[in-house]
C-alpha cells in the first residue's frame, strides 16, 4: 500500500505541485486521476474526501485526507527530512510568506487567466483585465525579488519554488509573456531543472 493516495489533475498547476514535491522526496504514492473539467471533483465519492471539492487531495496511509495544494507541499517536506524548509523560524515564515501570498496575489490572476483562455477558450477580450493587470503585477513583484536572488524565498531552494512554478510557467498559456521577466523566466528553468521537470 501506497504512503499516499494523491486525486489530482494534470492540467492545474495547484495539483502538480504536489505531485513534483513527492516526486522530489522520493516519497511512495498513488496518483488518481481525477478530472475538473469533467467535474469529477463534484462527484458524491469525491466529496466524501473533500466537501469542497477541489484537488488536489491527499490521503495518508492512516486514511487522514489533507486538501490546499501549499498546506500539502509543506506537510510533505515537514514529514520527508524537512530538506524544503529552511532551519530557522524567521526563514521558514518567509517560506510561508510567498507560499500565503502565492495564493493570493497570484494563482487568483494567472492561474485564472490561464484557465478561461486555454480551457474555456474565452478570447482576451472576453476576460476581465484585470487578470491581466494583476498578473503583470505579481510577475514584476517576483522579478524584483529575483533580481538578486536565485531563489523565491530563502538561500536554498525551498517548498516556496515549487508552489510558485507551478502557475509561473504556464502563464504564457494566460497570455503573460515571461521574455518581459528575464530574472523570472531563469528562475523558472532553474527549478524545473532542479525538479527534473524539463522545459516547455
Amino acid at each position: 500500500m501506497s504512503a499516499y493516495k494523491v486525486y489530482g489533475d494534470p492540467v492545474s498547476g495547484n495539483c502538480l505541485k504536489v505531485k513534483w514535491t513527492l516526486d522530489y522526496l522520493g516519497a511512495d504514492y498513488e496518483w488518481i486521476e481525477t478530472s475538473i473539467l469533467k467535474g469529477e471533483t463534484r462527484r458524491p465519492e469525491f466529496l466524501a474526501i473533500n466537501p469542497a471539492g477541489q484537488a488536489p487531495v491527499i490521503v495518508t496511509k492512516m486514511g487522514r485526507p489533507l486538501a490546499q495544494s501549499n498546506a500539502i507541499i509543506l506537510f510533505l517536506a515537514e514529514n520527508h527530512g524537512g530538506e524544503l524548509l529552511p532551519p530557522t523560524p524567521y526563514e521558514r515564515a518567509k517560506v510561508y510568506e510567498w507560499l500565503f501570498w502565492e495564493q493570493y496575489d497570484h494563482e487568483p490572476y494567472i492561474a485564472v487567466r490561464r484557465f478561461q483562455k486555454t480551457y474555456l477558450g474565452k478570447a482576451d477580450a472576453q476576460i476581465d483585465p484585470k487578470l491581466m493587470e494583476r498578473g503583470v503585477a505579481a510577475l514584476t513583484y517576483m522579478e524584483n525579488r529575483l533580481a538578486g536572488a536565485r531563489w523565491i524565498a530563502a538561500e536554498g531552494f525551498s517548498a516556496a519554488d515549487i508552489s510558485l512554478v507551478a502557475y509561473t510557467r504556464f502563464s504564457h498559456e494566460g497570455g503573460f509573456d515571461l521574455n518581459a521577466f528575464p530574472n523570472v523566466k531563469t528562475w523558472v528553468a532553474r527549478v524545473e531543472q532542479r525538479l527534473g521537470i524539463g522545459a516547455l
